[in-house]
């Protein structure tokens, strides 16, 4: 027989089961009978324990797990009948009102999938970011890999300046008192960085070894030291020696220290193109990706099952204590952390993988093995041995999965922009790289309060 399915809010629904009492007794009275074949008791053989003394010690053990089985095949099967996309777990609950003696009901109450509808692909406005790698790319990265090689030299007589780097002694003082973390002796620091505050970078510009100078420093009003905050104190600093960065040449030595084994710069500068131009194509590509899923879920209005966003959510907090764990952060498990954090980008990613569900079923775009496999040698050949790294995502199901996900939704993109509304955007190398905006200022004393 059908279940009477009742439309509650959304997408949430309800039934209603029942169990026979009668079919109740009968399973509690079976499993009674085969406890009492070994049942001990003091005063009886084992085997020989009175009925009546089993149901009081027994029954309604036996009886609440009896309901629980019938009542969840129960459900099952009533959910099953319905032919419904069931979305989640039922909550249930007893129904104590017009229910007969001789009966147990039970409410069940869930969700279901919502019907989603494919929007017109063709009116969806999508924009293609473009960058073009040029010379000029290839120059800015050799000259970071140079910077992240830099050596400091020491220079007698050398004025400070922007990108040196400064050994010091400073002492600071509130009211003529110095405080805790406010002198150091020794440190070291890079000019013109940010890493300091704006005042002390100041006033150690144009100082030579063995020069020193006093000077009021005002910390922010934010600062991390809150009896600090918004105070304003003296500070002396004594420059002990200044280092001027020195690169290093892009010769053979270069090339092997960036891997190079031959020392061949030229096919150092060959490899770090190739390399750029997939970095640049990801990123690129990861635009426009972003571009066309923000614009399917533009076209689109449908309901969200609550529970697949819980799902999502409890994963996102689950995914957040693992990274604090790894950082060594101590009891992650008793940390709370707020699922409200989560819910809204949890709620778009059940929208969009609904969505995108239902386009995949719709224009058959299943990824293929030939390209998962194509995939997974493209991005092998980011590592030293790409064979080993295909061979590892080719035994792994789970690893393989993670690429065929990439590919189904690489396979959504170019089904989407063949039919969309597409304007191509080009972009600099530096904005695709996220080196267009200046570094935003930090300090240095977060492990010492140093001005």
């Amino acid at each position: 027989m059908q279940p009477e399915v009742e439309t509650l809010t959304g997408l949430e629904r309800r039934i209603e089961v029942t169990v026979q009492m009668a079919d109740v007794e009968k399973q509690v009275s079976q499993e009674l009978k085969q406890v009492a074949r070994t049942a001990k008791a003091p005063g009886f053989r084992p085997g020989k324990v009175p009925m009546s003394m089993l149901e009081r010690s027994h029954g309604p053990g036996i009886r609440y797990d009896v309901i629980n089985q019938l009542v969840g095949e129960a459900i099952g099967d009533a959910l099953d009948k319905t032919g419904l996309r069931i979305a989640g777990a039922p909550s249930v609950e007893p129904k104590t009102e017009d229910v007969a003696d001789d009966v147990l009901s039970f409410l069940a109450t869930f969700e279901i999938y919502p019907d989603v509808e494919v929007p017109e692909l063709g009116e969806l406005e999508i924009t293609q970011t473009t960058c073009e790698v040029g010379d000029e790319a290839i120059e800015k990265t050799i000259d970071i890999l140079r910077e992240q090689r830099t050596e400091y030299v020491e220079e007698e007589g050398r004025a400070t300046q922007d990108g040196d780097q400064v050994k010091v002694d400073f002492v600071g003082k509130l009211d003529d008192v110095a405080f805790d973390g406010g002198t150091a002796d020794d440190f070291v620091f890079q000019v013109g960085k940010g890493r300091m505050l704006a005042e002390f970078e100041e006033a150690v510009q144009g100082l030579k070894a063995g020069e020193s100078k006093t000077f009021p420093l005002t910390f922010p009003e934010d600062y991390q030291a809150e009896h600090l905050a918004g105070k304003t104190a003296e500070f002396t600093v004594t420059v002990k020696a200044v280092m001027r960065p020195e690169l290093p040449e892009v010769d053979a030595d270069f090339a092997r220290a960036l891997g190079q084994a031959e020392g061949d710069v030229e096919k150092l500068m060959e490899e770090i193109r190739q390399n750029i131009e997939r970095e640049v194509s990801a990123r690129t590509s990861a635009r426009s990706k972003d571009s066309v899923m923000n614009a399917l879920l533009q076209a689109v209005t449908f309901d969200v099952p609550k529970a697949l966003v819980q799902q999502e959510v409890a994963g996102r907090v689950q995914a957040a204590r693992e990274e604090l764990r790894s950082r060594g952060m101590p009891d992650v498990d008793k940390m709370p952390i707020p699922e409200e954090l989560f819910e809204e980008e949890a709620t778009r990613r059940v929208k969009l993988g609904l969505l995108l569900a239902a386009l995949v079923e719709k224009a058959e775009l299943q990824a293929k093995p030939e390209q998962v496999r194509a995939k997974i040698e493209a991005f092998a050949q980011n590592y030293e041995d790409p064979a080993e790294v295909v061979g590892y995502y080719l035994s792994d199901a789970e690893r393989r999965a993670e690429i065929e996900a990439v590919v189904l939704e690489d396979n959504v993109v170019e089904h989407i922009m063949a039919q969309a509304k597409v304007t191509p955007k080009a972009v600099s190398f530096d904005e695709i790289m996220g080196t267009a905006q200046p570094e935003p200022e930090t300090s240095e004393q977060d492990e010492s309060e140093q001005a």
